[in-house]
């Protein structure tokens, strides 16, 4: 793959061998953030999880103190005075079973996140096989799937994010923007590894934490020692 001259530029900063701290990988990333628009700081974490198992899953959501820097759109399946509580508290969007045929038949998908009440998730069922490869379906270990509306909401646009493993069994977040200060940045990050963590499943034997590595969406990739988390 061709990289840029920016791309490459930056690359220079950052020694591939080397496992930084986080203060200084965070560092790196800003400093070799080159693109025009305000990039978003993400993290990669490569665990030694092995997904196919049920008991070896890592699922939630965790709350970042200084939020994303997104706007994030939000839409919620609910009905009567759970429909209102949701216009109240902020939610882009909300219905129910009228939406279906407009997210199936047109590809709507104008929002960011998916709140259902429990009572709605026979409706949104129907939408699998739209919003679960696009990781949109609603889900009770990410707060996704509440009675509580309202404080999902507000969770959500304060930078409630949901963190899980892919495929290959590596977990991708978005920790903040470039324009970020080191130190909200660095805040971010241990919130979300601390919860992490948390979320060790107890059957697993070996190494959990493979490699982290944090980048920008068009910098270099920056290796963070993965050691340092369990002090």
């Amino acid at each position: 793959m061709k990289r840029g001259k920016k791309y490459v530029e930056a690359a220079k900063l950052v020694d591939r061998a080397a496992l930084y701290d986080v203060n200084d990988a965070i560092a790196l990333v800003k400093k070799a953030a080159s693109a025009k628009f305000d990039e978003t700081v993400e993290a990669h974490i490569r665990t030694g999880c092995d997904g196919r198992h049920a008991d070896q899953q890592v699922r939630g959501a965790v709350v970042l103190p200084h939020g994303t820097g997104k706007t994030v759109r939000v839409l919620v399946f609910a009905k009567n005075e759970k429909a209102d509580i949701a216009r109240e508290a902020g939610a882009d969007y909300v219905g129910a079973e009228e939406l279906i045929p407009k997210i199936q038949n047109e590809g709507w998908l104008d929002f960011d996140v998916v709140v259902a009440t429990p009572d709605m998730m026979g409706v949104v069922g129907r939408l699998g096989r739209v919003l679960g490869p696009k990781g949109l379906m609603p889900n009770p270990k990410a707060g996704t799937v509440t009675m509580d509306v309202a404080k999902a909401i507000k969770d959500i646009k304060a930078g409630k994010i949901e963190y899980r493993l892919d495929k290959t069994n590596i977990i991708h977040v978005p920790l903040g923007k470039v324009s970020f200060t080191e130190e909200q940045i660095a805040d971010n990050f241990q919130t979300l590894i601390d919860a992490i963590i948390k979320a060790k499943p107890s059957t697993l034997k070996g190494t959990y934490l493979k490699s982290v590595v944090i980048t920008s969406t068009m910098g270099p990739g920056v290796k963070v020692n993965p050691t340092k988390f369990f002090g």
